[in-house]
């Protein structure tokens, strides 16, 4: 079982960069605590700032893994090619956020992927990466 975890623009900055909202650990430390988790997944981890290279990855991985937890982050509420590249691999993707964007301002409350994803976890902080795996091995049966 391979899960690979693609992260977009500003997650690099987990752990400091606004700690109200994302909280005060780095994605590095969450991800390493996630592979002790689940020792059974094979994970790949790819975090980028640049949409067309988030796109490169979701083709290049969406073939050849089982499922993708995708945080598209601000992407998320812009991106057409992103929703276009998730709807032409094959590989289930579900859709993550770190907050409610729910409750946030009125422009977060917009998905281009969400209607193109398999599912979508919202709000309960780094956790929800967790919830998604546990959502890919329920799809694929494991």
């Amino acid at each position: 079982m391979k899960i690979v975890i693609i992260n977009g623009p500003n997650l690099n900055l987990l752990g400091t960069r606004e700690p109200g909202i994302y909280g005060d650990k780095t994605f590095d430390a969450y991800y390493e605590d996630l592979k002790l988790s689940f020792p059974d997944v094979e994970f790949d981890y790819f975090q980028s700032n640049i949409e067309g290279v988030l796109i490169d990855t979701i083709q290049k991985e969406g073939f050849s893994c089982d499922g993708i937890l995708l945080n598209a982050a601000a992407y998320t509420h812009t991106s057409v090619g992103i929703g276009d590249a998730i709807k032409a691999i094959d590989a289930p993707v579900v859709e993550i956020h770190i907050s409610n964007t729910f409750s946030r301002e009125d422009f977060r409350h917009k998905s281009y992927l969400s209607s193109v994803v398999k599912g979508i976890i919202v709000g309960f902080g780094l956790d929800s990466y967790r919830l998604g795996v546990e959502s890919i091995l329920k799809i694929k049966g494991e």
